[in-house]
């Protein structure tokens, strides 16, 4: 075999093996779900952890309760008005928007819609953030959370 041909046996396995990868890393995120335990009020929550693109859309849609987990935790790398909607849920959440951990707003008591898509109601928090929080509702009053409150990370898994 001369040279060329090695060369170019060489580039197809790289290619096929970067593609193998690419589609293990892409699958995994839609099966592996990391979580976080955090600390809030007082009260230590196990939430899961929406890191990808994916993830973040799909949120606590179409499962019939955040358990085993107490809620889901959104973190981003950018200060914004991250926007949620109720896509696919099937129970009512709690929406916390906190910035660098700090509790900046909330909406409570959030219910379900069985609307298209581009109907669904956006909430947004009144100031910018970097994370959210979503909790079964009810957990924001039933904690007297208030706006300057502060979450702690206490164990990443």
């Amino acid at each position: 075999m001369d040279t060329t041909s090695k060369l170019k046996k060489r580039h197809i396995i790289f290619f096929l093996l970067f593609v193998i990868v690419a589609f293990a890393l892409f699958f995994c995120q839609r099966f592996y779900w990391p979580s976080l335990t955090v600390e809030l009020k007082s009260e230590k929550l196990e939430l899961l952890w929406a890191k990808s693109f994916y993830q973040q859309q799909k949120g606590l849609g179409k499962r019939d309760s955040a358990e085993p987990y107490d809620g889901m935790i959104f973190t981003f790398g950018l200060l914004a008005k991250y926007a949620i909607v109720m896509r696919d849920m099937k129970f009512p959440i709690d929406i916390i928007w906190l910035k660098d951990g700090e509790v900046v707003d909330m909406a409570k008591y959030i219910q379900t819609e069985d609307v298209p898509e581009e109907k669904l109601t956006r909430y947004y928090p009144r100031v910018m953030a970097n994370m959210v929080i979503e909790l079964p509702a009810g957990w924001v009053e039933q904690h007297e959370l208030k706006i300057g409150d502060n979450l702690t990370i206490v164990e990443n898994l």
